[in-house]
């Protein structure tokens, strides 16, 4: 059994053009994903990063009781530069999907350079 499509050239368009969309968006999710693991440890004292890699400066950090997300990186932030910069660095580094963290939680800081 067979299908008959029309060849409607705008619409063979349109599917071209969702296709690329779906491959581009699929390639973004992916660094997304793979792009934080980059930084977690490895277990010999390193971040990742594997041979030929290269690697952040990273410091280990514990949550007190009553920060924020906001709050730590606001600390961290040079004079001059934007707080929401360093707060999306902070969750890259740590994979955060979200600003939550709790009291006693390790986390890793970019080094103020």
């Amino acid at each position: 059994m067979s299908i008959y499509a029309p060849q409607n050239p705008v619409a063979k368009a349109r599917r071209a053009r969702t296709g690329r969309f779906l491959a581009v968006v699929s390639l973004l999710i992916g660094a997304a994903v793979i792009g934080p693991q980059a930084f977690a440890s490895d277990g010999t004292g390193g971040h990742g990063g594997g041979a030929g890699g290269s690697e952040a400066a990273v410091d280990s950090y514990t949550v007190g009781s009553g920060e924020t997300l906001w709050s730590i990186a606001a600390a961290r932030t040079p004079a001059g530069h934007d707080v929401r910069d360093t707060l999306t660095e902070i969750q890259h580094l740590n994979a955060m999907s979200s600003t939550a963290v709790d009291a006693g939680e390790q986390i890793f800081l970019p080094v103020a350079g």
